[in-house]
């Protein structure tokens, strides 16, 4: 519903709406004159100022006297958008003799700019009350759809761009979390002495605003700017709205039900299929076949190729109808013109899931030949994983089913990529780190299982705590959102898009439209969602391997341990830039500290026990950190010193950890360890131990535990 600023909740006026958008496309028009909007804004309960429109001089003498001076007025004409560009703008008009004036020299200005535009006159407008000057729109985002926009309007919205995005319809509480979202968030709320805006007024807008977007899809876009905020409501001074005639693209759907039957089969299979399986060592069919064999999957494994009767000591088959009893996958390894074909065998068989390894579909320009499989899939309701995939593991059922190197370390971080590179960086960093995986996917050209898919499934997966995804884009990104926030209180959710510096917005008719850059969007609706976004493919998967390992903060009470006042001051600042906070201590626990540091050292926050000191200092203020319920998470700082090498600085640090533990104390602590190359051992032990740990850097563990944080808000726990 929406919100009217002076009587509360009502209905949306749609019918209204309806007729004005019908009017307007039947004279072939793609934007509302400003009268049109006023009429729209009204039926939504949006507050514009009282205004009409002056056919002549006269009428416009006419309606400033009805309204009160000053009056504002404006161009009125379907073919000129940006009014002032053209001239078109009067405003503070304070006399009769002005309007006069002032309307000769707009119509003037709009016959100057475009000779041929309709010009149907001249809005006269009351003057909005003084107040800080906002924008609040709507585009259609070709991953999200109908997006909402708030930021700072009039010129600001053009050299800051200082604007945030939500899906639509917005609810009440995302339209708060818009307020707070913005960098010029402290304007809002009174700078100087100055009062703060009504919040509430401003909010309704935006839920308004948003519902009207979405209540009516031929609303490409609706563009309030400026909206004038003060401490007595918000009014939007103008309205922009463009119209389209394009029909979004329906995708089909399944439900969570349905992806989790498909999804379960695919990951947990008992009989794969190799179509293309051959006994010829560097052909992509026999390295699916030894991958599979020599890691052990305990299933059924049934080579297809008709010129062979038996390939790595297993029967070969002509074809997949050969194939005896149920096959719960059919991985391919032929050419692509091949594949329509055997998908339509295997649809006929009734296999459920076809892994697509081949390359030369969309991704080479060869989008018909995609659509035709997808078409295919779609028929026989076989779920498609690719094409141009490197295909994927299952690691807790002994899948290898892959044409690269082979991993079998178990874990509970499921992997997935886009890219075939960025997959093989995955695998190679798992294994440099010993990580622990639930699976590794490759998605490719995701002509159908996609990530949504893949967070349905992984959301109810018990051997997987923490899911990370390379992107380069969504094919739904509404899906995505849906599954994901249904994941994240479940389990962490971190997502690496790629191309977040493209070219970003495209040519619009309104600020809003061209503020929607891509990565803007993007990066408000995961965050929306509650995913942790990863910076680069590094952060990506540390975040994964750490994420497991650390325990879920109780509060946000960070404070700082450490031996030297130089990785204090970095690390201080690194909690601040990952959005954390360093505790106040309270007089009583800085006095704890305090007797076991010595008097040149610095108690507060960092804690600085300085260099010199031995491994028992380390010991006895780590373990008042974990023992204070007050604290809810530590960050050491470890300076190598003889006095205390970094090996006994880890086993003690690890052993402290483990007796908290076992004392039911469980706090995230993670750890920069600053020193000769000896480090390097000493973190991998504290790593494995518990202890998120990293060499050389300040910047690495508090983001990891940033990260840690951000989901544990997202998922409600703080």
């Amino acid at each position: 519903m929406a919100q009217d600023q002076n009587n509360g909740p009502r209905t949306p006026d749609k019918e209204t709406v309806r007729a004005v958008l019908d009017a307007a496309r039947a004279e072939g028009r793609t934007a509302l004159t400003a009268p049109e909007g006023k009429r729209v804004a009204d039926a939504y309960g949006i507050p514009v100022p009282d205004e009409g429109l002056a056919e002549s001089a006269d009428d416009a003498v006419k309606l400033a006297d009805r309204i009160g001076f000053p009056v504002a007025m404006k161009i009125v004409s379907p073919d000129i958008l940006h009014k002032t560009d053209a001239g078109g703008v009067k405003v503070g008009v304070s006399s009769a003799a002005e309007v006069r004036s002032a309307y000769c020299e707009i119509v003037g200005n709009a016959r100057s700019y475009d000779a041929d535009a309709s010009v149907l006159g001249v809005q006269v407008q009351q003057m909005a009350p003084p107040g800080q000057e906002v924008l609040v729109g709507t585009v259609t985002d070709p991953t999200f759809g109908k997006v909402v926009a708030f930021g700072l309007g009039g010129v600001l919205v053009e050299v800051l761009k200082d604007v945030t995005f939500r899906l639509a319809p917005a609810s009440a509480e995302d339209a708060h979390s818009m307020l707070d979202g913005i960098g010029a968030a402290e304007i809002l709320k009174g700078v100087r002495g100055g009062e703060p805006v009504d919040r509430e007024a401003l909010t309704n807008v935006i839920v308004a605003v948003s519902r009207l977007a979405h209540d009516f899809p031929e609303l490409a876009e609706v563009d309030l700017n400026p909206v004038f905020a003060s401490p007595g409501g918000a009014i939007a001074a103008d309205i922009r709205i463009l119209l389209t005639d394009e029909e979004p693209r329906e995708r089909r759907r399944y439900t969570p039900e349905e992806i989790r039957v498909s999804m379960k089969r695919l990951m947990q299979p008992a009989s794969i299929a190799v179509v293309g399986a051959s006994n010829e060592q560097g052909k992509i069919g026999n390295s699916v076949m030894r991958n599979l064999i020599d890691g052990g999957f305990p299933g059924e494994i049934h080579p297809v190729n008709p010129k062979a009767d038996e390939i790595c000591g297993r029967k070969a088959y002509k074809s997949v109808a050969d194939v005896p009893g149920e096959v719960d996958v059919a991985v391919f390894a032929v050419p692509a013109k091949f594949v329509p074909d055997t998908l339509e065998a295997v649809g006929a068989k009734g296999i459920p899931n076809a892994v697509l390894i081949p390359s030369g579909f969309a991704e080479t320009g060869e989008v018909e030949l995609q659509d035709r499989i997808v078409a295919i899939g779609e028929k026989h309701g076989v779920r498609l994983l690719g094409p141009n995939i490197y295909g994927y593991y299952s690691p807790w059922q002994d899948l290898c089913a892959t044409f690269c190197t082979p991993y079998d370390v178990k874990g509970g971080v499921a992997l997935t990529s886009q890219s075939g590179g960025i997959g093989m960086a995955i695998l190679g960093f798992a294994r440099s780190t010993n990580t622990g995986v639930s699976a590794i996917v490759g998605l490719g050209n995701k002509s159908d299982l996609d990530e949504d898919d893949l967070l349905t499934y992984f959301a109810d997966d018990p051997h997987t705590e923490c899911i990370a995804m390379h992107l380069e884009d969504l094919k739904d990104g509404r899906a995505f959102v849906e599954a994901a926030r249904a994941t994240v209180p479940k389990k962490p959710v971190v997502v690496l898009k790629a191309g977040r510096t493209s070219a970003g917005a495209k040519a619009a008719g309104s600020h809003t439209g061209a503020l929607a850059g891509d990565d803007a969007v993007y990066d408000d609706i995961l965050r929306q969602a509650g995913v942790i976004r990863a910076p680069g493919l590094n952060e990506m998967l540390e975040y994964a391997r750490a994420l497991p390992v650390l325990p879920t903060p109780k509060g946000d009470n960070t404070v700082i341990i450490t031996g030297a006042g130089g990785s204090g001051v970095l690390l201080s600042d690194a909690i601040v830039d990952n959005g954390m906070s360093l505790m106040e201590i309270p007089p009583d626990l800085d006095e704890s500290f305090r007797a076991f540091i010595p008097p040149f050292g610095a108690a507060g926050n960092p804690v600085d026990i300085t260099g010199g000191e031995p491994p028992s200092t380390y010991e006895a203020t780590i373990r008042l950190g974990l023992e204070d319920p007050r604290i809810h998470s530590l960050v050491l700082g470890y300076w190598h010193t003889i006095v205390t090498p970094p090996m006994v600085f880890a086993e003690l640090a690890a052993r402290v950890v483990a007796e908290a533990r076992e004392k039911g104390i469980e706090k995230p602590v993670v750890a920069s360890l600053a020193g000769d190359v000896e480090v390097e051992e000493a973190c991998a032990y504290l790593f494995e131990r518990g202890v998120v740990a990293y060499p050389y850097t300040t910047e690495k563990p508090v983001a990891v535990l940033g990260a840690k944080y951000r989901w544990a808000r997202a998922a409600g726990l703080l």
